[in-house]
């Protein structure tokens, strides 16, 4: 039984267990792309907070590239699960393969996506990391490691649906975590979504350019 219609569905529904970050403006939404994207703006309109990204790849098993070794963010952070890679024998060369392919697909995001805009400023403010599920948490695992070097008073991870171990996971890596849904059994952040497409490229871009053109026709 599917829980969402869509990802805007899924971002609308999760807006409201975040009311109490509404209209702050020491608040900021940073969407893991790029399925986080969709998610983070429907909640950005509805609690007049901005929104940004933050770049993070998973780093996929050769052999089955959805099962995630690990996870690398911006700054040289790289997160491994030494559980899966013991369990499919990857060796470091192989990881130092699928981290180099990756990392140049993070750069070429962050061109695409960013441009000549400045990463937002995080410091001493509440950061509320979106993503559209929680699986293995790999991916968000890389980006909470990654921020907290940038010094945020507190990081909040919000997902519409997330598996119950994860999300117990997240509890002591992250100042609050809240999880929409915890189906069990979990089988995968898409089974409960009816339409779980592929987000692309320009609607990241033209989702970030309305946000941010609604944030400055605010503080107008």
């Amino acid at each position: 039984m599917q829980i969402f219609k869509n990802r805007v569905d899924a971002g609308r529904k999760l807006a409201g267990e975040l009311s109490e970050y509404a209209n702050r403006r020491d608040v900021i939404l940073l969407a893991l792309p790029r399925g986080g994207v969709p998610v983070a703006y429907e909640i950005a309109k509805q609690l007049n907070v901005p929104m940004d990204i933050f770049l993070v790849r998973k780093l996929g098993v050769p052999e089955n590239k959805e099962l995630a070794m690990g996870a690398i963010a911006s700054e040289d952070i790289r997160v491994l699960n030494q559980d899966i890679i013991r369990s499919f024998g990857i060796s470091d060369r192989t990881i130092a393969k699928v981290a180099a392919d990756e990392r140049g697909e993070l750069q070429r995001r962050e061109r695409l996506y960013r441009g000549d805009r400045k990463r937002p400023e995080v410091k001493d403010r509440t950061v509320i990391l979106i993503d559209d599920g929680l699986a293995t948490g790999a991916t968000m695992l890389a980006a909470v490691k990654a921020l907290r070097s940038k010094n945020p008073s507190k990081i909040v991870i919000a997902v519409p649906v997330a598996s119950l171990d994860t999300c117990k996971t997240f509890e002591r890596e992250v100042d609050d975590i809240i999880c929409g849904a915890t189906p069990e059994p979990f089988y995968g952040v898409g089974a409960w979504y009816e339409e779980f497409r592929q987000v692309t490229d320009e609607e990241v871009c033209d989702m970030l350019e309305k946000s941010m053109a609604l944030q400055k026709s605010e503080e107008d």
